[in-house]
């Protein structure tokens, strides 16, 4: 299997688990993404947005949607008046936290075919490939 194929089916994997994941916890896979970029910290719409690769209309949306199922909340943004930040509210956070536990023990269940060598090579090779792309930080690293 050559590195194309191999990038872009170990994303169609990853995608499947972020969907079970979500599944299990009556959330969208989106949402989901949403509650992990919020865990660390609120951030502006524009930030979301860059993060999240969405537009304006699309984030709008799922802050809209997330905030009725009340995991998350706007917040005016202290540095300026006219905009707002999002943040997880007190059921958000405790969500977020479980979602993002079980994620990783999902995800981590992926190469358990390989030994801890091989798993530290993937895990630096791949950590090259997104650092050289500039990959928006939505889901930290769980040892940090």
């Amino acid at each position: 299997m050559g590195v194309v194929t191999a990038l872009v089916r170990s994303a169609f994997l990853v995608d499947a688990v972020y969907a079970e994941s979500s599944r299990a916890y009556g959330i969208t896979p989106q949402q989901g993404q949403l509650l992990c970029v919020l865990m660390p910290q609120p951030y502006g719409m524009s930030e979301l947005g860059e993060m999240l690769g969405l537009s304006k209309s699309s984030l709008t949306g799922l802050v809209d949607r997330t905030v009725q199922r009340g995991l998350v909340r706007r917040e005016p943004d202290p540095r300026d008046g006219r905009a707002v930040r999002v943040g997880l509210t007190e059921e958000g956070d405790r969500l977020a936290h479980e979602f993002y536990d079980e994620t990783c023990r999902r995800v981590e269940n992926l190469p358990s075919g390989l030994n801890a060598n091989e798993r530290d090579r993937l895990a630096a090779l791949l950590a090259r490939v997104v650092v050289d792309n500039k990959v928006p930080e939505v889901f930290t690293d769980p040892d940090a």
